[in-house]
């Protein structure tokens, strides 16, 4: 609630309660004015012209009203008070304290149960589907179980999420063991737990893995919670973390007609120094130099990092049957796959992040 206003030579200070204000700049203010003239409600685009605003305005007078739920001011360039609801100006103080409202199940492997299982017609239901996203967000995967064997299945539960995009690899896609594949996912080798597109500057936030056919021995999907790496890094020596937080790792993807190529801190941090991206692959990390105390450090500190993720205490495994679909995070998550002979064939795709936390946010998931 708003208890008090002052109105001062080019800002307007508002007081929430004796302990808590926030000086507000006239221009500020006036730029965010959403009444009808301002702003376009259907589309939640600014309909201001900005740049004919000018920047010195005062404002003609100000009020408190509705006990406090909004603020009413008129500003000479317009006929009509723009009311301000406390919510957005709270919203939007610079030095507010972050409220963690973080739902994260961090775990190692002995901490994943049965609740990482999800049957494919319960997610069917605007309920089932927000349950799906919360443990979706919550534990960075899942597997949903009595999937069709098909791509169309794929491509239907991506676009419950958002939709399929497309890449180097296609759009949606089937794919079995297959030598002449530039490409190690296509080998029946072991795949080391890893996040894809490191090559890439937008990396894909989802990815989705349907198992149609399984007749083989091993194979088994491997995850493994970045997060948790992080937490055991930092724990145990925070100087590296520092560094794994701040060198930019280049990863580059050359073959089937291309070079892609990109570079970020395995992990990245925003700007409460939260990781809002893990990124490792050794097997696409490209050439780059440092001078010798540094790449000493580097190769410490990134053998610290795989050989936890490879650690099977760290290491949730399952051998996907067909009808089980593997959806995770490829932000957070890092995901291999044991040696196997036989025939395993997979459909899939990516989503992106951007859609994936778009689709978290309509449902109210933070």
């Amino acid at each position: 609630m708003i208890t008090k206003i002052e109105i001062l030579s080019d800002d307007l200070h508002v007081y929430f309660n004796e302990e808590n204000s926030e000086i507000f700049p006239n221009i500020w203010l006036r730029d965010h004015a959403k009444d009808e003239q301002n702003w376009d409600e259907r589309s939640s685009q600014r309909k201001t012209f900005t740049a004919s605003l000018d920047l010195n305005l005062k404002i003609k007078s100000a009020e408190i009203i509705e006990n406090g739920k909004y603020l009413s001011v008129l500003w000479p360039d317009l006929e009509e008070p723009v009311k301000y609801s406390s919510e957005f100006l709270i919203s939007n103080k610079i030095n507010k304290k972050k409220v963690n409202k973080s739902n994260l199940k961090i775990w190692k492997s002995n901490e994943i149960k049965e609740e990482v299982f999800i049957d494919y017609n319960s997610i069917l239901s605007d309920d089932g589907f927000k349950n799906f996203l919360k443990c979706l967000h919550s534990y960075g995967f899942l597997v949903i179980k009595n999937c069709e064997t098909n791509l169309k299945c794929v491509e239907k539960i991506a676009n419950k999420i958002g939709y399929v995009r497309n890449s180097i690899f296609g759009g949606l896609w089937s794919f079995e063991s297959d030598e002449n594949k530039a490409d190690s996912a296509y080998t029946q080798e072991e795949l080391r737990p890893h996040t894809d597109s490191t090559y890439s500057n937008d990396a894909p936030g989802l990815q989705l893995l349907l198992c149609c056919k399984y007749d083989a021995k091993g194979g088994e999907s491997i995850m493994v919670d970045g997060l948790k790496i992080a937490e055991k890094i930092r724990e145990e020596d925070p100087q590296m973390y520092e560094l794994l937080t701040k060198i930019n790792v280049k990863g580059n993807y050359i073959g089937d007609g291309v070079f892609l190529e990109a570079e970020r801190p395995i992990f990245k941090l925003n700007k409460f120094n939260e990781i809002v991206q893990v990124s490792f692959n050794n097997y696409d990390r490209a050439p780059f130099r440092f001078e010798k105390d540094l790449t000493l450090k580097f190769y410490e500190a990134i053998k610290k990092f795989d050989l936890i993720a490879n650690d099977r205490d760290f290491q949730w495994r399952h051998i996907l049957k067909p009808g089980e679909l593997l959806i995770f995070n490829n932000w957070r998550i890092l995901h291999g796959r044991g040696s196997f002979s036989g025939v395993r064939k997979m459909s899939g795709c990516y989503i992106n992040k951007e859609d994936f936390d778009s689709s978290c946010k309509m449902n109210g998931i933070n």
